[in-house]
């Protein structure tokens, strides 16, 4: 056989598998998640000394956080503490790595000045929270705080040793749930240390801006079991999580002209309280830092399109879509803990119920709950529409202008284009309504604002016998209703753009009954209660037109894609022009549209460009790598391009 012969033929059957394999991925592959990465299982025990020497960080899988930049939808996001745009902005990476049932987390934060000091944001650290798994299913599980910071509240009349500036040096304190606060009085138990420890090395000086520093790495390590988690069975844990980085620049002694302080986080920005969202850490025991690829998690529900006509809105369920058995289906019942535990993805552990407490004194228990909340939602798009059916199952049916009384349905989604203008997430709207005195639906919220715009509708339809007071004293039949919501209103392209829906449920139910005082409300919630709040479903609507890895390239006249080279070859380097100073990422699929790698390439000038890229950690085959333009100083997406290259291994 001639030199070269081999490889030819082997370029040959990869692009032959490549053709066919393209065509077996259906139209809406779905969007990379943004809010998942997995903990590799170390090969050995971890050494909390802050030097990252153990051989297997290097194989750790990784996350780039930046400030001024969307670090993952739909709850990152970031905020200006101080008013002022930094010079030395936040820029980190984050690894994670498990041994035992323990999860270690490093973390490279490259940074001039760093410290601390009794005051509320000036400060540098990471804040964090991790759900607590230990509490039952009757509500969903609530954040426990772990607070890794330079910063020192306490009394500085009891403690003037701690009146700022601080020491030089001084290493972080842990505080929150495994340390009392504050952290100088009550020092931590043995017990404390060994679930949640963590060690610093700074390359410079603490609370010093004599000179430059240039960073701090931390290594950390969380015992998962006294939270409940248990990542060494043989289908492994979802770990709630997230972080929010505090950067504080030059106030060591405080200079007003570089002085800054800001803050970045990864889905939700606080340790102690539910917002926004959180990032799903998986680990299992076979997902090891030699055993190539991590698995690809898809989204937590599929949405199907139905090919039936699109449902007439009048909140009866009589059309032939919501008989078809197409459209996704779930019931939402209040103390129903077994079916909560069945919700796909952590629903079981973000799904709750809450009972507003009416009358009497605060010390009072509320009454029972004699009639639970009780409904079958189905979901279901067609063309650019969502479409959502509700069979309320409910004995006492009734309207009062109070929201804790309410009869109705708090659907909340996020905007895929409008951001927070102070925390810069992705905005959750809340489309509301309740059964009217008539027995009508009243659209709230901003489903009202749809409404009148023509971009939503909603119907109730009473069931037979069904009377709407708050008498209690005859026995109702519940109710139906349609909602149809344009989804161009909320931001989305025609075709529905990725596909990618973040999504809540919220049952309320109202019922009043003689005496007044037995009268209560109810809420219960798939997945989230409010928009606000985490943790909205991650779900794909098989109807998008345009999929994660490929056709959702967007143009702009300059920006220039000029491929990979060599390709095929297991090292290459992508090129590509900048007609304007951008900010650059670069995501790396396979042929599933699983993310298998990203890389925040930062803010770039003008002119010709290369990244490399090493695929030797890769299984041969395609990969697609698709580069994200971004506007130097806005969230705004200037070009996506999108590309393929053969990995030779």
């Amino acid at each position: 056989m001639k030199p070269g012969t081999t490889i030819t033929l082997l370029i040959s059957a990869l692009l032959v598998f490549a053709v066919s394999a393209i065509s077996a991925v259906p139209a809406s592959a779905q969007a990379p998640r943004e809010d998942v990465i997995w903990a590799r299982v170390a090969s050995g025990p971890i050494t909390l000394d802050g030097v990252l020497s153990e051989p297997d960080w290097a194989l750790a899988e990784a996350k780039s956080i930046y400030f001024r930049t969307d670090n993952g939808i739909p709850g990152s996001g970031y905020k200006f503490e101080g008013g002022k745009v930094p010079i030395d902005s936040t820029r980190a990476t984050l690894k994670f790595l498990a041994y035992g049932n323990q999860l270690y987390m490093a973390a490279v934060v490259p940074d001039q000045s760093i410290g601390g000091s009794t005051t509320w944001n000036s400060f540098d650290g990471l804040l964090m929270s991790l759900k607590n798994h230990t509490t039952g299913l009757q509500t969903h599980k609530p954040p426990a705080e772990y607070f890794y910071t330079w910063w020192m509240p306490v009394d500085t009349l009891l403690y003037p040793e701690y009146v700022d500036p601080q020491p030089v040096d001084q290493e972080p304190h842990l505080l929150g749930q495994w340390a009392e606060l504050p952290w100088v009085v009550a020092p931590r138990t043995a017990a404390q240390i060994d679930a949640w420890d963590a060690t610093t090395v700074v390359n410079g000086h603490s609370n010093s801006d004599t000179t430059l520093d240039t960073g701090y790495t931390v290594e950390m390590r969380f015992n998962l079991t006294p939270m409940g988690y248990d990542i060494t069975q043989p289908q492994g844990d979802i770990l709630e999580w997230n972080i929010d980085i505090f950067d504080c620049d030059w106030n060591w002694p405080q200079d007003y002209s570089k002085w800054s302080r800001n803050r970045v986080w990864w889905q939700s920005p606080w340790g102690n309280d539910d917002w926004y969202n959180e990032v799903r850490i998986y680990s299992r025991p076979d997902v090891t830092v030699n055993s190539g690829p991590v698995p690809h998690v898809g989204p937590e529900i599929t949405i199907p399109e139905t090919s039936d006509p699109a449902p007439v809105i009048d909140g009866v369920l009589d059309d032939a879509v919501w008989s078809s058995g197409v459209p996704y289906t779930f019931d939402i019942t209040y103390g129903d803990t077994l079916l909560r535990a069945s919700y796909d993805g952590i629903g079981p552990h973000r799904a709750g119920q809450y009972e507003a407490k009416l009358y009497g004194a605060a010390e009072d228990p509320p009454p029972p709950v004699l009639d639970p909340g009780d409904a079958t939602i189905q979901v279901v798009t067609k063309g650019d529409y969502l479409y959502i059916g509700f069979d309320v199952r409910d004995l006492v049916v009734q309207y009062d202008e109070d929201v804790n009384r309410w009869d109705g349905f708090i659907v909340s989604i996020n905007d895929r284009e409008e951001r927070d203008s102070q925390d810069h997430e992705l905005v959750g709207q809340r489309l509301s309504f309740q059964v009217g005195p008539d027995g009508t639906a009243i659209p709230q919220d901003y489903l009202n604002t749809l409404v009148t715009a023509d971009s939503a509708q909603v119907a109730i339809a009473l069931g037979a016998g069904t009377t709407v007071d708050t008498l209690g004293q005859q026995a109702d039949n519940g109710y139906t209703a349609e909602l149809a919501i344009d989804l161009k209103a909320l931001g989305y392209p025609a075709g529905l753009g990725d596909g990618a829906l973040f999504l809540g449920v919220d049952l309320l139910d109202g019922d009043s009954f003689t005496p007044y005082t037995d009268s209560y409300g109810s809420r219960t919630w798939w997945y989230r209660e409010y928009p606000g709040d985490c943790c909205p479903v991650w779900a794909h609507m098989a109807g998008a037109a345009v999929t994660g890895i490929g056709p959702d390239e967007k143009y702009n006249p300059g920006f220039i894609l000029g491929g990979s080279y060599p390709n095929p070859s297991r090292a290459q380097r992508i090129q590509y022009t900048l007609p304007e100073p951008s900010r650059v990422t670069l995501e790396v699929f396979d042929l599933k549209g699983g993310l298998v790698t990203e890389e925040k390439l930062g803010l770039q000038g003008i002119g010709d460009h290369t990244v490399p890229f090493d695929g030797s950690n890769l299984g041969r085959g395609i990969y697609y790598y698709r580069l994200t333009m971004m506007q130097a100083d806005r969230d705004v997406v200037r070009a996506r391009m999108t590309g393929h290259m053969v990995i030779l291994n």
